[in-house]
C-alpha cells in the first residue's frame, strides 16, 4: 500500500555512521577520515560536531529545506552532550525549541539532565528513547 504522508521534521537516534572518504587535514601531513551520517540534498541534518571518532553523535534530527525559513539553530549553549540535539526555531518573531534524547543503558543522559538546570520556554516537542528499566 502506498501513502502519501509527508514528514517535515525526522528525529533519529543511534544514526550509522561510517567512513566517507579521506580529506586533508589542518593539523598534519596526513589526511583525516571524514564520517558521517546519510544525508540528502531535501533534507538539512543537525547534529553536534563530535570531537572524535569516539564522539559521535547519537541523535540528529532532519528538517526538510521547506521549513529553512524558519532558522533552525543548533542550541550547544543549552545542552552540549552527544546524546542532546536541542534545537530552535523562529516563527512569527517567537522561538520555539525541539529536543531529541537518547538514553543509554547506562543511563548517562538522564544523571546529565538531572544535574543540568535548564528552562527552556517555548518547547514544542522533546522526543526520546530513555531506555529505563525498573530495578529488581
Amino acid at each position: 500500500m502506498k501513502t502519501n504522508k509527508k514528514f517535515d521534521i525526522i528525529f533519529i537516534q543511534e544514526p550509522p555512521w561510517s567512513f566517507v572518504k579521506l580529506i586533508p587535514s589542518s593539523l598534519s601531513k596526513e589526511e583525516d577520515s571524514l564520517v558521517n551520517t546519510s544525508n540528502h540534498p531535501d533534507w538539512i541534518i543537525f547534529s553536534r560536531s563530535p570531537i572524535n571518532n569516539n564522539d559521535l553523535p547519537r541523535v540528529i534530527l532532519y528538517i526538510n529545506i521547506c521549513l529553512s525559513h524558519l532558522y533552525f539553530s543548533l542550541q550547544k549553549d543549552i545542552f552540549n552532550h552527544r546524546n542532546i540535539c536541542c534545537f530552535s526555531f523562529f516563527n512569527n518573531g517567537d522561538i520555539y525549541f525541539i529536543i531529541n534524547i537518547y538514553s543509554d543503558a547506562l543511563q548517562t543522559t538522564l544523571r546529565y539532565l538531572k544535574d543540568t538546570e535548564v528552562n527552556i520556554q517555548n518547547m514544542l516537542v522533546m522526543a526520546s528513547d530513555f531506555n529505563i528499566r525498573e530495578s529488581s
